[in-house]
């Protein structure tokens, strides 16, 4: 348990079953009646964010979540298989426990599972992936004066804006995050 006058953000309580954390709080003491703290949760699930007051001291669960790595295997009809580092374990993912990133995941790719209670409650991938292109039409001469981009599509199947003097073949670093080019590798 820990109290409401120790919140910090980025620390995951339950309430209710339910798994949340701190995106912001506020201790509050108004000139009358009792001290509270005002916070805003990020449910860890569904990414939805609720406003939630608390009083002053109350005291909340505080979830436990194991973050462990992971190394991305292969995909087996619709699922996904993902082996802990540590112990060797073979788990299976979904597309939804992985969400949108599932675009940018490459076989012996290393992930940050989030657990809690043994459940796959998150996938964290790198920062940025090397992806090599497979499909984008070719690059003129001087086109790399003009600033422009063209869609190109990557070893993953995922399309892409990139600069226009990219071309098959190349090695590119991917952000993400936002699912950005950043640079040839």
């Amino acid at each position: 348990m820990i109290s409401s006058n120790d919140f910090k953000t980025g620390l995951t309580i339950e309430i209710e079953g339910d798994i949340f954390q701190i995106v912001e709080f506020q201790h509050v003491k108004p000139g009358k009646g009792a001290a509270f703290v005002r916070t805003k949760l990020k449910n860890v699930k569904t990414g939805s964010t609720i406003e939630r007051k608390f009083n002053a001291a109350e005291r909340v669960p505080r979830a436990r979540l194991d973050r462990r790595e992971m190394q991305y295997l292969y995909k087996d009809g619709e699922q996904y298989v993902v082996m802990d580092n540590e112990s060797f374990e073979q788990i299976m993912l979904t597309d939804t426990q992985i969400g949108d990133e599932v675009k940018w995941l490459k076989e012996n790719m290393n992930l940050g599972i989030l657990l809690f209670n043994k459940e796959v409650i998150g996938v964290d991938l790198p920062n940025s992936v090397e992806l090599r292109v497979i499909e984008t039409e070719p690059g003129v001469r001087g086109d790399t004066a003009t600033g422009g981009s063209k869609a190109a599509v990557v070893e993953t199947g995922a399309s892409v804006q990139v600069p226009f003097f990219v071309n098959e073949g190349d090695v590119l670093v991917i952000d993400t995050r936002t699912g950005t080019y950043v640079s040839r590798a």
